[in-house]
């Protein structure tokens, strides 16, 4: 439903030639679909304002549908990390506003400081590095010994490629073409997960 939350929004703006297919955009986020459909449209550079009607209206477009659901294992994971005083961070393709919402209709614990996302960077990349930026201000850690990231999608694992992350891959959906593409470690969700680490 998040997808045509952001089509919906693009149209909103104005923008009607709108290209769906989101799994083959160059970047997986909110503010690349926004600057790239803009700029096809109107052969122009996006005015720099125009990403926070948009994130506005993906509030609004969000409110239409029912709350998204808690990936299994998300509350429990995040109390195990706190209570273990393992340092954790959000890293998310959607803009800050839709993020929060989703994070609260899940009812999961965050603090703002350390939620990155693509508001100040298209990349993965970008905001997966902002997130650890974050966490080590956050936690007052100078340098992790290790980082793990956790991720549903191919782009997740690519992302964690590209910067010499661990990976752990969640949910069966995407799990044979992760495991294809490099994944050493895929459980069926985030239950499992933590299982594993206890």
């Amino acid at each position: 439903m998040y997808l045509i939350s952001v089509t919906k929004s693009l149209e909103a703006l104005g923008i009607l030639d709108i290209d769906t297919d989101y799994n083959n955009y160059k970047h997986h986020t909110d503010s690349y679909a926004l600057r790239y459909n803009y700029e096809r449209n109107f052969k122009k550079d996006m005015p720099q304002e125009l990403l926070s009607k948009f994130e506005e209206d993906l509030v609004h477009q969000m409110s239409k549908f029912d709350a998204v659901k808690e990936i299994r294992g998300a509350r429990m994971l995040l109390q195990y990390l706190k209570t273990s005083q393992i340092p954790f961070c959000f890293a998310t393709g959607a803009l800050p506003k839709p993020a929060m919402i989703k994070l609260e209709q899940c009812d999961l614990w965050y603090d703002e400081q350390l939620l990155a996302t693509s508001k100040t960077h298209e990349s993965r990349e970008g905001f997966v590095m902002d997130a650890i930026q974050r966490a080590q201000k956050f936690y007052s850690i100078s340098k992790f010994d290790k980082i793990v990231s956790v991720g549903d999608g191919l782009w997740d694992l690519k992302t964690a490629q590209n910067l010499s992350l661990d990976f752990v891959g969640i949910g069966d959906r995407n799990k044979q073409q992760l495991l294809a593409n490099g994944a050493k470690h895929c459980f069926s969700d985030l239950e499992v997960f933590q299982r594993s680490l206890t």
